[in-house]
């Protein structure tokens, strides 16, 4: 759904209406966002669904155990997806490159730490994931409304809660031709 963010941010920026990228990334999210909170019962309920679907209660358990772990991977990567989109746009890769290298760095090592070191298990690989998410996410928040993109992210405007049902439509289009 969210490669509609691209579609809006790539015309934005060949038209020059730079303000308006800021704003189409505020929607997408807006529209991710509420998607996937229509979505958390899925997560939440794994191992209820599961069991009535004939699957082993030990494997729904676990199951339930990760899905539960994946709900902030979830939204980091709407985050992720939004930020990178609109740097793309913008032809900003460099940062992207850079974050994607710290996530990996981040990712390898803590995975080694909990999973090997401290033998936490899923826990330990699903808190290193969720940290290699968020952590460049928070790199890209910060590049983005800190001023680094200063044509294109002129603050959080209500705006993007105007017009919302086009960019749904749009949203929904673009991921049924991806799906």
């Amino acid at each position: 759904m969210a490669s509609a963010l691209s579609t809006l941010c790539g015309q934005a920026y060949g038209a020059k209406e730079y303000d308006m990228m800021g704003v189409y990334l505020q929607r997408s999210s807006i529209v991710l966002f509420l998607t996937a909170l229509c979505l958390l019962p899925l997560f939440i309920f794994t191992s209820p669904i599961l069991t009535l679907l004939g699957q082993d209660e030990s494997i729904a358990r676990v199951a339930r155990n990760v899905s539960l772990w994946s709900i902030p991977i979830l939204f980091a990567y709407i985050v992720s997806f939004n930020c990178q989109t609109f740097l793309q746009s913008q032809s900003k890769n460099v940062i992207i490159a850079f974050l994607a290298t710290l996530s990996i760095i981040i990712h390898v090592s803590l995975s080694w730490l909990f999973t090997i070191q401290f033998k936490y298990g899923i826990p330990g690989a699903m808190i290193s994931t969720i940290l290699a998410y968020w952590i460049p996410n928070v790199g890209q928040l910060i590049f983005i409304t800190c001023g680094w993109c200063p044509e294109t992210w002129k603050g959080f405007s209500f705006l993007a809660f105007k017009d919302l049902w086009p960019v749904v439509k749009l949203s929904l289009s673009a991921g049924a031709m991806l799906w």
